[in-house]
C-alpha cells in the first residue's frame, strides 16, 4: 500500500525558501479583520470621551487619533477598491 503524505504542496509562485510558512499552510493576511479592529478602536476612543473629567485635555488627543484612524481606514478602502485586480 502506498504511503500518503499529509504535507501540502506550496502555492504556485511562492518559493518556500523566501516564505517558509507557504510550505506548511496558509499564507496571507486578514484585511477585513484589520479594518473592523480599526473601526472598533476608533469608536472606543470616542466613547472614552464620556466621563467625569475635570479637564478636557484628553479630547485634544483622542478626537484627532480616532478621526485619523477612521480617515486611514476610508483611504485604504477607497484605494483598495480602485486598485487593479491581479
Amino acid at each position: 500500500m502506498a504511503r500518503t503524505s499529509r504535507r501540502s504542496a506550496p502555492r504556485a509562485g511562492v518559493d518556500p525558501r523566501d516564505e517558509p510558512s507557504a510550505e506548511w499552510g496558509w499564507h496571507g493576511s486578514f484585511p477585513n479583520a484589520t479594518r473592523i479592529a480599526g473601526v472598533v478602536s476608533a469608536l472606543i476612543l470616542l466613547v472614552l470621551l464620556i466621563g467625569p473629567y475635570q479637564t478636557h485635555l484628553q479630547d485634544f488627543w483622542m478626537i484627532p487619533l480616532a478621526l485619523g484612524m477612521l480617515g486611514l481606514i476610508v483611504y485604504g478602502t477607497v484605494k483598495r477598491r480602485n486598485d487593479w485586480r491581479k
